[in-house]
């Protein structure tokens, strides 16, 4: 028997959200030194707001070594498409900045196929974070 998923509220309407590290190492200018980290999150706000996707920071992710750690998770419609959540590592440099943009821009996972030089930034999530998205 087929299985139905059925969003209701504001998760129909979900756009796709980049989830931005900023805990212990991520963000951090005397681990990173050279790289602009307010200015990658003010790029990927502005382009957010051009471009109807979200961008949210939250505390440490995990993947400390791999730092900056960015999460494309998919809209609603993305989702719906087998689109699941991407994570970013080393995303420091204004190239990876304007292809996780342009994925964003242009519906993220699901919809989407990333940038093939942002593939190669996809790394693993922690192992804790795979075991709860099962739940």
């Amino acid at each position: 028997m087929p299985t139905h998923t059925f969003l209701i509220g504001a998760a129909r309407q979900r756009p796709c959200t980049l989830v931005v590290c900023r805990g212990c190492c991520c963000g951090d200018p005397r681990k990173h030194p050279g790289t602009d980290h307010a200015g990658q999150l003010e790029r990927l706000r502005t382009a957010g707001a051009e471009h109807g996707f979200q961008v949210r920071t939250t505390d440490c992710l995990g993947p400390c070594d791999q730092a900056n750690v960015i999460v494309v998770q998919p809209s609603a419609a993305g989702r719906r498409a087998g689109g699941r959540a991407t994570w970013v590592g080393f995303a420091m440099d204004d190239d990876c900045t304007e292809e996780l943009v342009q994925w964003a821009a242009a519906g993220g996972p699901g919809l989407a196929r990333p940038p093939v030089a942002l593939e190669l930034q996809f790394v693993r999530p922690p192992r804790d974070a795979r075991v709860r998205s099962r739940r």
